[in-house]
């Protein structure tokens, strides 16, 4: 697989950036890669660019206080690199600096990636774009730091190494980045595990509110900006939600729904195995994997929800 460090001969800024919304992997992608670069070529103007919505839990990584969440006016980048972004409209402000950019790669590991940038890396049986972001440096020169936050991606989207992603390789990589010294037990403590008292209550509020569909294969269940206000949470807070409702018994498809705008919602859903979600979110202008999607959409929630079941159905049938 080709370098990262191929790309950055004879080039003075780089502005690195993933998708809106930014989860577990994004930030540890798009952070190691700010860290490696920053770390082994100090000439060079590096800029990170992610919304400021990412998880309280992730402060203790190193930089990431070196988040630029404003999108002001900049000259045109010499080089784009974009992480995680299955799309070109998930970047979403970040999207004018890879419109004016010289040269622009797209590091990702969504099915749905069709390609958006000049050079694209996107590698759908790795597990996370962190795994991909690892292949794509040169080992001897990734430090602790960097090691962390790749651990972090890798962790957040094989759900601590139990989902179907998760690979011989991807345990890996793993184990290279511990033997770096993180603090790996602390990393998924932290990141994964550990919720606020408000978290705890809108996930219970959310599993009570939670409904059974085809004949309990499916489960549902909706928030809306009236359970945040209720609660005083932000979407932020809704991590790990939908893979609760996941491990529900007999379930085979998690569909988490939450308001986004007044007349729309994200719609998150998780498959164990029988249905590919990645196709229903595709419907609907969406995206992800296999056995983890998600798409915006708008309308009577119960419009949506019932759209979505409707697809669910005709592949568990």
């Amino acid at each position: 697989m080709i370098k990262i460090d191929d790309y950055l001969k004879d080039i003075k800024t780089i502005a690195i950036s993933g998708h809106i919304r930014p989860d577990g992997d994004c930030i540890g992608s798009t952070l190691g890669a700010y860290n490696y670069i920053t770390e082994n070529y100090p000439f060079l103007q590096v800029d990170l660019y992610l919304e400021d919505s990412y998880s309280d839990t992730f402060l203790f990584l190193h930089n990431i206080d070196k988040i630029n969440s404003k999108y002001p006016t900049h000259e045109p980048y010499d080089l784009f690199l974009s992480l995680d972004s299955s799309d070109y409209e998930r970047l979403g402000d970040a999207g004018k600096y890879f419109d004016q950019a010289k040269t622009t790669i797209c590091v990702d590991h969504h099915i749905s990636n069709q390609g958006f940038a000049q050079h694209n890396f996107i590698y759908p049986d790795k597990s996370s774009a962190s795994e991909v972001l690892y292949e794509m440096l040169d080992e001897n020169k990734i430090s602790e730091k960097v090691a962390e936050c790749i651990y972090l991606g890798m962790v957040h989207d094989t759900g601590v190494f139990q989902y179907s992603c998760t690979s011989a390789r991807t345990m890996e990589i793993a184990g290279k980045m511990m033997e770096l010294g993180i603090d790996y037990s602390e990393i998924v403590q932290k990141t994964f595990f550990a919720k606020t008292y408000a978290q705890n209550k809108i996930m219970a509020h959310a599993v009570l509110k939670s409904e059974l569909h085809a004949k309990g294969m499916i489960i549902s269940s909706v928030l809306t900006q009236e359970d945040f206000d209720k609660y005083q949470v932000l979407p932020k807070d809704l991590e790990g939600i939908v893979n609760q409702l996941q491990i529900t018994k007999g379930v085979e498809v998690a569909i988490f729904l939450y308001q986004n705008a007044p007349d729309g919602f994200k719609a998150s859903l998780r498959s164990n195995g029988k249905v590919d979600v990645a196709k229903i979110c595709g419907l609907f202008g969406g995206g992800g994997h296999v056995r983890a999607s998600g798409v915006s959409m708008t309308g009577d929630v119960k419009s949506i929800l019932n759209k979505l079941i409707e697809e669910i159905k005709k592949q568990l049938t």
